[in-house]
């Protein structure tokens, strides 16, 4: 098996569900890179979406640094992200692996941080998370097309590797050097 290797600026993306933060967090750990997750800078505070000109602003700060992991799905910037990534890990993972854990997930409580002034609730969360399980069915392959599309365009210059399952993830970790692997 090869070994695995990542840039200094390393954009994690993927269907809903497909494991993108859990990924990152655990690319960070193998790699000392800080995570950026981008829908804490997305939302403004109660829910709110900022204006497209407010979001490409805050995102041309965000990924002016030199040193970075990625992760989140905002298709209408991501040539943004693209021209700033020196590394794309797209996770193609099955979309009703993705659907089933967008279910489970609006069950339970979010692990990790909200995004400030933004309050968690059940409601929200269901409606949110649940509404994704239809979106996923409906949209799974024109999805995955327009990312490969999107990277093509904008990220041809960077290195792609394409992690379709939890096993070649893990494998893809244990390659990099750093601690042990836990997904």
């Amino acid at each position: 098996m090869k070994n695995a290797s990542v840039g200094r600026r390393v954009l994690v993306i993927g269907m809903a569900g497909s494991g993108k933060s859990t990924f990152s967090r655990a690319l960070s750990a193998r790699t000392g890179l800080p995570v950026i997750h981008l829908d804490l800078h997305y939302w403004k505070p109660g829910w709110v979406h900022p204006s497209e000109d407010e979001w490409r602003e805050k995102q041309r700060r965000l990924f002016a640094g030199e040193a970075w992991i990625a992760d989140g799905n905002y298709y209408e910037t991501l040539d943004l992200q693209l021209v700033r990534a020196d590394t794309v890990v797209l996770l193609e993972t099955p979309w009703w692996i993705c659907a089933g854990r967008a279910f489970a997930r609006g069950l339970r409580k979010p692990e990790g941080e909200m995004p400030e002034g933004c309050e968690d609730s059940v409601t929200r969360r269901l409606r949110d998370e649940w509404w994704l399980v239809g979106r996923l069915w409906r949209h799974h392959r024109s999805e995955t097309e327009r990312a490969r599309a999107l990277i093509s365009q904008h990220g041809a210059h960077a290195t792609l590797h394409v992690l379709r399952s939890k096993q070649e993830a893990k494998e893809f970790l244990e390659r990099l050097p750093g601690y042990p692997v836990k997904l």
